[in-house]
């Protein structure tokens, strides 16, 4: 119902806001509305073929490591701390697998491999959903996390910032000295958005079953954060690098090796798997095409101009610092389409340079949030749920929470 409404309120915003324009004087507003339209249809058809192939890739080798036992195995040594977030998911259920491997795909930045992974435990707690079309607890929890997800190196982005450093020559530039800011800035979106969803569903947070394992979740990204800041930031991104696509080859190979092993027919189950990828990507078509679309018609209109305008003028009321504002519609941008967000990030350290206040803190914000409406619309629509309940709202407090934890964080080190 929710995003409904927002999908909904996406269009008339930019229908209004096109009459308005067209009243005084914007002849062509109307032409630039259809055109991003037709452009955002196709560009959705666009993103859920490009995705067959990896959801065919990793549904394959995902059914090869249900059939060898090592999902269940992954889930049963992640089973505490699941069953402390996820309490309506029995303990080895294959569900446990997916969201543990999805996450860690999320946590080394890894996202072609992180989405077929969502949309496959999107799938497996369906199973357990006693409603098909309403989200279910566990999916809402699940989702909130994935649109906060936890980054451990922004790799994108500090790619991107090499190569704009490259074009304006800067000297000594270190791509990755926003590793540790934007981790700092994506750690407070992702416990927002868990404490968030705990409130909605009434977790008893004071109990121990869940008090403990959240302070050891805690104390031990305080660990690896320590450890991490003890390292130059460029051995850092290196290695997370090296280290995440060791880790999903090492996976590959564990799995066909295991299900050698075990006599199960690797290829033929493997093919068996890509089938549901396929299947599961095609699905996804309609409610991405109509969620782009909306975004779309509410770029083209101005309606995101005419929200930075607003908070622009909030600030400068307030006599805060205004140096914040050219990177804040990258944050904005995010939620509603990331490669929007992306080409905004590239603006603004092209504008004012990569290495200027508003450069790194842009490439911060980029790092540290997700697209909430695009995850909600893709992971929701592959199981063909309708209504998501709190879902969109708790995941955009944690957008709001990693957006202000940007700024200030970006302050902290840069400003």
């Amino acid at each position: 119902m929710v995003i409904n409404l927002v999908w909904l309120g996406f269009f008339l915003a930019a229908v209004c806001t096109a009459c308005v324009r067209f009243a005084f004087g914007d002849a062509e507003v109307f032409a630039r509305l259809v055109a991003a339209l037709f452009d955002a249809a196709r560009s959705g058809f666009d993103i859920a073929i490009g995705l067959t192939g990896v959801m065919a890739l990793w549904l394959g080798f995902l059914k090869v490591g249900e059939r060898a036992g090592l999902v269940e195995a992954l889930a049963r040594r992640a089973a505490p701390l699941l069953r402390a977030v996820f309490p309506g998911v029995p303990a080895g259920h294959p569900a446990q697998g997916a969201m543990t491997m999805n996450l860690s795909a999320n946590l080394l930045g890894l996202d072609n491999a992180a989405t077929p992974l969502g949309l496959s435990a999107m799938r497996e707690l369906q199973t357990l959903n006693p409603r098909a079309a309403t989200a279910s607890d566990a999916q809402i929890m699940f989702m909130v996390l994935n649109t906060a997800g936890l980054t451990l190196v922004p790799t994108s982005v500090i790619a991107i910032r090499q190569s704009i450093a490259l074009q304006q020559k800067v000297a000594h530039f270190d791509a990755a000295a926003i590793f540790l800011p934007t981790l700092l800035a994506t750690a407070a979106s992702c416990m927002a958005g868990f404490l968030a969803v705990a409130v909605c569903q009434r977790f008893p947070l004071w109990r121990a079953r869940w008090c403990l394992p959240l302070l050891g979740l805690i104390g031990a990204g305080a660990v690896m954060l320590y450890g991490l800041s003890r390292l130059p930031p460029a051995l850092v991104a290196q290695v997370a690098g090296i280290a995440g696509a060791a880790c999903i080859l090492g996976l590959v190979t564990l799995f066909l090796l295991v299900g050698a092993w075990r006599r199960v027919a690797v290829y033929e189950v493997f093919v068996e798997g890509a089938k549901e990828g396929f299947g599961v990507a095609i699905q996804i078509v309609p409610y991405l095409v109509a969620m782009l679309c909306g975004i779309a018609l509410f770029r083209a209109a101005g309606c995101m101009d005419a929200v930075l305008g607003v908070i622009g003028q909030g600030v400068a009321a307030l006599g805060l610092d205004a140096r914040f504002l050219p990177a804040l519609p990258v944050g904005l941008m995010k939620i509603l389409s990331g490669s929007g967000a992306r080409a905004l990030m590239v603006d603004v350290m092209s504008t004012y340079g990569v290495d200027s206040f508003a450069g790194r803190l842009a490439a911060i914000v980029q790092g540290s949030t997700e697209t909430t409406f695009y995850v909600l619309a893709v992971y929701s629509g592959s199981v063909g749920l309708r209504d998501t309940r709190h879902a969109l709202g708790c995941a955009l407090f944690a957008d709001v929470v990693g957006l202000v934890a940007a700024i200030f964080i970006g302050y902290a080190f840069f400003g």
